[in-house]
């Protein structure tokens, strides 16, 4: 979808793969136990030799062993790669697409025998920060470092988008391949507006006139899906960055002193926020919502607006209907933004890894080597209605749908405005806790001063993060 200048960043675009929530994540004495359990004996398949046609050594006849999330993308795209694996290596795949990450991947880790390739997105994800720092991710540089499948004299990491490498990084390891290249913002229905005679907004007072007049007309102005905060922090959070520039994201994921407290731009950012609360421009009921329950409802003509990534199309496919012209719309502007209007947050995300203790490690390295090749970023397109993390890596022949393809001309329109946040996966506590704080501003149980309080304390403490030393970025 482009170059994300500043890189990017959930399903957590284009993260994100469908909702990112709050979940009660494994503890770090459970995932260290695991770290260390399984039976040592045990043996992967036999290595081929090293050529460079197979840079890992995949044997024929081998078993690979794939679980990915099944949500807003579903799985029909993973099960076609397996098939082309299987038909390439002769191997036997084994295939798991689910929603409970959390609950299928956990005692597998516990028991010392993962799958070889996980797609670890959507709401009951395990957090990256959490696995890695159990030592359970793989070291994924030599995936970058062998031959593009499509020009074998390209590294692999020389055919990604722009903030493909950084965003993978836990600890300055790079443990975490984000496949899917995303843009989020907000979304609105084109012939609700044609209908209405509403202009697409601008500006953040262009918005809460749109919402005044659709609460006018009996609808809601904004719905967000109240049961999963992410989404409502990626407004408050865009309208930090693009009222505060570049350097007030930086002060967030760098967890400096005052990245929120002494902030204006965050005080800012949350007042406006906070503005639709209180005017009563909320769609009613949207606080207690799931993500799918709140975005069905937007598909009802019940709110004018809703918060998400650029799954959400894919992810709406049977609430949508046929006229509903689905549009992107990038987070209107605070006065006095340091960035434009067209300025939107995308980069990669949907992240898979291999586990340390894979049994068929090689086998999971060729995997990702080949989800990088033209023939298999086109597979995802066609399967998942979404653009992936290589660079010209789609055929041109396929057609995304409408509210995806406003997406892609919004980051066109963007440039090199694009920005990303990375402290959802480098602390996800932290992120857990902002989430919570803004769960309660919507609920207009604390006011804005309190969510920048909260949010300070939950940045202080991530500063003591022994790790958070090799988590910088410049």
């Amino acid at each position: 979808m482009g170059s994300t200048g500043e890189d990017l960043g959930r399903r957590d675009l284009i993260k994100r793969s469908a909702a990112l929530g709050l979940i009660t994540v494994p503890t770090m004495s459970f995932l260290s136990a695991c770290a260390s359990g399984g039976d040592e004996s045990t043996k992967g398949p036999d290595k081929a030799p090293v050529t460079k046609e197979n840079p890992f050594g995949v044997a024929k006849g081998g078993k690979l062993d794939v679980m990915v999330f099944k949500g807003g993308f579903g799985d029909d795209y993973a099960k076609a790669w397996e098939a082309a694996f299987d038909k390439k290596w002769g191997t036997t795949s084994s295939h798991m697409g689910t929603q409970e990450i959390t609950a299928k991947l956990q005692p597998r880790l516990n028991g010392g025998n993962p799958p070889d390739v996980v797609d670890d997105s959507g709401a009951q994800q395990i957090k990256l920060d959490v696995l890695a720092k159990a030592g359970q991710l793989a070291d994924l540089t030599a995936v970058l470092d062998s031959p593009s499948l499509d020009d074998p004299t390209k590294k692999v990491r020389d055919t990604l988008v722009d903030g493909a490498y950084e965003q993978g990084l836990q600890g300055g390891k790079f443990v975490v391949l984000k496949y899917v290249y995303a843009v989020f913002g907000f979304w609105y229905s084109g012939k609700l507006f044609k209908e209405k005679g509403w202009t697409p907004p601008k500006t953040w007072d262009e918005f809460l006139a749109v919402c005044a007049k659709a609460k006018e007309a009996g609808i809601g102005g904004l719905a967000h899906q109240g049961k999963y905060p992410y989404y409502i922090n990626v407004v408050i959070m865009d309208l930090i960055a693009k009222k505060g520039g570049l350097d007030a994201m930086k002060a967030i994921d760098n967890l400096e002193p005052n990245a929120f407290e002494g902030n204006p731009a965050a005080l800012a950012a949350v007042e406006a926020v906070y503005e639709v609360v209180e005017k009563g421009l909320l769609m009613p009921g949207t606080n207690g919502l799931t993500h799918t329950e709140s975005q069905t409802a937007w598909n009802q003509y019940k709110a004018a607006f809703i918060p998400s990534g650029s799954w959400l199309e894919n992810e709406q496919l049977k609430q949508t209907p046929e006229d509903f012209d689905m549009k992107f719309l990038p987070v209107p502007l605070l006065a006095d933004s340091k960035l434009p209007f067209e300025a939107i947050r995308a980069g990669v995300d949907e992240p898979f890894i291999v586990p340390e203790k894979a049994a068929n490690k090689a086998g999971a390295m060729e995997f990702l080597r080949s989800m990088m090749s033209r023939e298999w970023s086109t597979i995802f397109a066609q399967q998942a209605n979404s653009l992936t993390v290589v660079k010209d890596g789609v055929d041109p022949s396929v057609k995304l749908r409408p509210g995806t393809q406003s997406a892609v001309e919004a980051l066109k329109a963007a440039g090199s405005n694009t920005f990303s946040y990375r402290y959802p996966d480098w602390y996800s506590e932290m992120d857990n806790e902002i989430q919570n704080a803004s769960n309660e501003l919507m609920a207009q149980r604390i006011q804005p001063k309190e969510w920048i309080k909260r949010a300070q304390a939950a940045v202080d403490k991530a500063a003591k993060d022994p790790n958070a030393k090799n988590n910088k970025r410049s």
